[in-house]
């Protein structure tokens, strides 16, 4: 009897199991159907040209000078939006650390509230706010900042404004939980042996909030490399990124294969930056 049980007692566990590995699967499956099968799909149809494997999509990125320039274009405009995001943001999040919990909640609050319109709907808005009749032109020469309209739709300028405001939040979020973290009584300490605040900012604060820093700029960085609709309706045709030009492939030319290319060129860039940002981080750590 006592033998039945501890039987049916350890069929019932394996079972269980069983059951528990199928549900610790099911993400990979997602992850693998939704993400790794169709990325392989691209990479597949770019080796192929007319029905034959081929290399000429990649061989067409190398030697026509527009791609190259292309790419060079997204780099820059990612780079100056993370630059200009960590240093609005940094000062932003570092005076949210430190209010009371109560007004730190609504001052996140207040940064959340983007995410609750949509993104094309923010992008229209600033197409109305910057276009050359629009409200900041207008409130610049009623204050008479400016002589005559400026210049900011359809431009660089506009597209990196649109972005700012977007990839702000990305920046922020991630930024406070780590600043939050930092154990004030440091910074007390290095009041009590003479710091003045700013040294003691300079000296103890900023130093351990870099891995938040380069956290929160490396998401900004990413997530402007494949930016489309901003730079598509800020841009006005006059700024090209690598995203615009995968879409014109497709709609225009109907060419799966050179839009799959410049995918897994940016792709392959992508993990590029990740891979150094994770060596330089590594040996970071090993350097303290």
């Amino acid at each position: 009897m006592r033998y039945a049980l501890n039987h049916a007692v350890l069929a019932a566990t394996q079972r269980r199991e069983q059951r528990s590995s199928l549900y610790a699967m099911m993400p990979g499956l997602l992850l693998v159907a939704l993400v790794i099968g169709p990325s392989l799909w691209l990479a597949f149809l770019s080796f192929y040209a007319n029905g034959q494997p081929s290399l000429e999509h990649y061989q067409r990125i190398l030697d026509n000078p527009s791609y190259t320039s292309i790419m060079l274009n997204t780099l820059h405009l990612s780079v100056v939006v993370t630059v200009i995001v960590v240093l609005l943001g940094y000062p932003t999040t570092y005076a949210i650390t430190l209010l009371p919990k109560r007004g730190s909640a609504v001052a996140l609050a207040c940064v959340a509230i983007p995410f609750w319109t949509s993104l094309l709907v923010r992008t229209y808005a600033w197409m109305v706010i910057l276009q050359r009749n629009g409200v900041l032109n207008g409130w610049m020469l009623d204050l008479g900042l400016i002589e005559r309209p400026v210049r900011m739709a359809n431009s660089f300028l506009g597209t990196t404004i649109g972005m700012v405001h977007i990839m702000l939040p990305f920046f922020i979020f991630p930024l406070y939980a780590i600043l939050r973290s930092i154990d004030p009584n440091l910074v007390r300490a290095a009041y009590s042996l003479g710091a003045s605040p700013s040294r003691a900012f300079i000296d103890v604060f900023l130093p351990l909030s870099r891995q938040g820093v380069m956290a929160g700029g490396l998401l900004t960085f990413v997530l402007c490399l494949g930016f489309y609709v901003t730079p598509q309706l800020l841009g006005g045709g006059n700024v090209t990124t690598i995203s615009m030009k995968i879409e014109q492939n497709i709609t225009a030319y109907s060419d799966w294969g050179a839009a799959s290319a410049l995918a897994v060129v940016l792709i392959v860039v992508v993990g590029l930056i990740l891979l150094v940002s994770r060596w330089l981080t590594t040996r970071g750590a090993a350097w303290r």
